[in-house]
């Protein structure tokens, strides 16, 4: 690994420059105030710019700064309304349900508003039992009021100035992620690799991939100032995220048949320098990540045609004295893997030089895409959305009511005398972090939750027991606020830790010589809530993820057959708009990686509702390797050669009916007879024929010495008709995987 890309990654990331700009944003107001001995007065200040600031999730400006209007305004009621009531039992209870429903059920208008209502949730906790607002509830609302108008006033000052910021940070994550998959695929020309780790490392990464996808869709497709703005920058950024979609596509395009690689070159040093190769560019395009993140300007350091003509160099040496007519294919075959290998140095290549300004590629970017199309879809705030969901089978009903229960039962213990506790905010401040919609990621936050607490509750504790000096006590404050607010999204378990160290500096600011207490209390309350997390996620309407798997194969299957017929089209009409073709390339990743998701998330279900795990894996794969397989396939369609060669119609017909199957039994419905015999139909290729004359040729005549970057047709038809015959085998056994599921789904229910 190398420590210092990472490092540079992490500084120049989103998270940090948020995470810096929340911290701030806090520390400043509270460090003038400590000037005049107001901070302990005023500290409801800095915490409503607090929980403002926590609201404000990447996307366009104006969801933003909407939603930033929304919290000041909500944070503020719930604050009074909490403080007015908190002397009546009876109230704070039927407060306790009503906000806690209402705020859990608005995650069905999207992440976005889910934040929100997780946050409005928190400022109840918070003011439940008026130990923060004192006896004067207006002026504490006030002030709480005002800290909340900070952040959106900062929100703004920094929009203003930075308008590109975020949109450059996402769209530079998008190729740090890309070269994560890069490294990832250049394992396979190691020696021994395990191809089946490499398999779940690439499905891994391809849902990170997907969810940065879909980010900066939203931030950079929604933004005024990124799509209509005539400016070099916004048309850059456009154009780069657009390629950053590309180069995706050709990575995706390199799936091969490795063993068989090996078998033939594995004792060479081809595939050593191949490795290697891939690294290097990986680099680059983590360079160029971290240039794109921070603002800065990006060098290449590699020239890649130069180490890529050394690499076809070592191949044309080795097939001068190893070749022969029998090892035809084989060399053929590395022939294509250099050749994809080509096609993603020219991405590359034209990656760089987009990013160098260049004024006349800059202008040249295409505004014939309906941008709308390539959202991710949002839920309007429309009633008849919220109303709709009040049903046990919506996800969102469910969830709503285990944290309804769970908030309860929190604030029930948090009265029981007898475990002194005295306080209640931070046990159900704990719930609502940790209760999520999925069981696994709930029981997942619950260790990080208990492990972040305790190590950061110990060093926190130690920092204080030797440490008396208040000026690094508050340089200390200061870093971990920032690391907290940082790591957040992205690291859960450090986040917790440095939320815990941060907060015990701020209590030990407002009420010094009180450490014992703090620790006590914060593994108390911290141990209550994880115990009351996981008896509710486990009993209280679960959501197990294996229910949701025959609704994701659907869409997969759908979206994978779609994509597909487009690509087939292509070789048969040649006249295709690259904006459906886009259309149907991202809704075949995004359903592929939301399948990937569900599956790795039902692996840390309880076993006894690991539902047929390997078959579902097996599924997953399948989809993989379709998604791969016709993506290989739509950059022939898009060369512009002609293949006659090939009977596309037929293989179109044979593969299509083979994919219908698959349909026919998820969706349950009676398959037309037709449709099965046209899954056993024959295309008349002519390829095996040319095979041979040029097999036969061969043996009389000598290999020629001509050094060439570009492939025969007769390779490139001879990897098209493979291409159609590992997506037909794949779509086969991807239907026998699902008959077996059926069969055991049907016979799991007959018992029940």
């Amino acid at each position: 690994m190398n420590y210092s890309s990472e490092l540079k990654k992490f500084l120049t990331s989103q998270y940090i420059y948020s995470g810096a700009r929340i911290a701030l944003a806090i520390v400043i107001p509270s460090i003038i105030l400590a000037q005049f001995g107001l901070l302990k007065e005023f500290f409801l200040f800095p915490l409503g710019t607090s929980f403002v600031g926590l609201t404000d999730q990447p996307g366009p400006f104006i969801r933003r700064r909407n939603t930033l209007v929304l919290s000041v305004i909500t944070f503020s009621l719930i604050a009074l309304i909490a403080s007015l009531v908190k002397v009546f039992p009876v109230a704070v209870y039927l407060e306790i349900i009503v906000f806690g429903f209402f705020f859990s059920m608005i995650g069905v208008y999207g992440s976005r508003l889910a934040t929100f209502g997780s946050l409005s949730l928190v400022v109840l906790s918070i003011f439940i039992d008026g130990h923060l607002t004192g006896d004067d509830i207006v002026k504490s609302t006030v002030i709480f009021f005002l800290g909340c108008v900070w952040f959106f006033v900062v929100f703004m000052v920094v929009s203003t100035l930075q308008p590109y910021k975020l949109a450059g940070q996402v769209v530079g994550e998008n190729y740090l992620e890309l070269a994560d998959y890069l490294r990832i695929k250049a394992k396979y020309y190691t020696k021994n690799p395990d191809f089946d780790t490499l398999l779940n490392q690439l499905i891994s990464q391809q849902i990170k991939i997907k969810n940065h996808q879909e980010d900066t869709r939203e931030i950079v497709f929604k933004t005024r100032k990124i799509v209509n703005e005539s400016t070099t920058q916004s048309r850059i950024l456009m154009l780069m995220f657009l390629n950053s979609i590309d180069l995706y596509d050709k990575l995706l395009t390199t799936e091969n048949d490795y063993k068989k690689m090996h078998e033939m070159f594995g004792r060479t040093t081809l595939l050593e320098k191949i490795h290697n190769y891939l690294l290097t560019m990986a680099d680059e395009i983590t360079n160029l990540g971290i240039a794109l993140q921070s603002g800065s300007t990006f060098k290449q350091i590699t020239n890649f045609d130069t180490e890529l003509k050394n690499i076809y160099d070592d191949f044309f040496d080795f097939r001068s004295h190893n070749f022969s007519p029998q090892a035809m294919e084989d060399f053929m075959m590395m022939r294509l893997i250099l050749m994809r290998i080509t096609e993603i140095t020219d991405e590359v290549n034209t990656i760089m030089k987009v990013n160098s300004q260049d004024i006349k590629l800059a202008k040249s970017l295409s505004s014939g895409l309906d941008y709308s199309k390539f959202l991710p879809k949002e839920e309007k705030l429309n009633y008849k959305i919220f109303i709709s969901n009040f049903s046990l089978s919506s996800r969102h009903f469910r969830h709503a009511i285990r944290v309804t229960v769970a908030l309860l039962i929190g604030y029930m213990v948090s009265r029981f005398e007898i475990l002194g506790i005295g306080h209640s905010y931070w046990i159900l401040i704990t719930i609502i972090a940790i209760l999520k919609p999925a069981y696994a990621t709930t029981k997942h936050r619950n260790l990080l939750r208990l492990y972040g607490t305790l190590i950061g509750a110990i060093i926190a504790y130690a920092v204080l027991y030797y440490i008396n000096e208040p000026a690094i006590l508050l340089v200390i404050m200061l870093s971990s606020m920032i690391m907290c607010f940082s790591l957040l999204k992205s690291n859960y378990f450090w986040a917790v830790l440095f939320m815990t160290i941060y907060i015990f500096m701020s209590f030990n600011f407002l009420r010094p010589g009180n450490v014992n207490l703090i620790f006590k209390d914060r593994l108390l309350d911290t141990l209550i809530a994880g115990a009351v997390t996981f008896l509710v996620a486990y009993f209280i309407l679960p959501v197990w993820e294996h229910t949701q798997n025959i609704d994701l194969m659907k869409k997969s299957s759908r979206s994978n057959l779609d994509y597909f017929r487009f690509v087939i089209d292509h070789f048969l009409v040649k006249d295709i708009k690259d904006e459906e073709f886009r259309l149907r390339r991202k809704n075949a990743i995004i359903d592929l990686a939301n399948l990937s998701d569900n599956f790795q998330r039902m692996i840390s279900d309880p076993k006894n509702q690991q539902r047929k795990l390997e078959t579902v894996h097996q599924f997953v794969t399948t989809t993989h390797l379709i998604t791969a397989y016709t993506a290989s396939l739509s950059q022939y369609a898009k060369s512009g050669h002609q293949f006659p060669e090939i009977d596309f119609e037929k293989w179109k017909i044979k593969i299509s009916a083979e994919m219908l199957r698959t349909s026919s039994l998820l969706y349950k419905k009676d398959l037309d007879e037709q449709i099965r015999s046209e899954s056993h139909i024959k295309p008349e290729d002519h390829v095996a024929d040319l095979l041979e004359k040029r097999r036969a040729e061969l043996e009389t005549q000598a290999l020629s010495d001509e050094k060439t970057f570009t492939i025969s047709h007769l390779t490139e038809i001879k990897n098209i008709k493979e291409l159609l015959e590992l997506i037909y085998d794949v779509a086969k056994d991807q239907r026998k995987i699902i008959e077996e599921y059926l069969i055991y789904q049907s016979s799991t229910t007959a018992k029940q």
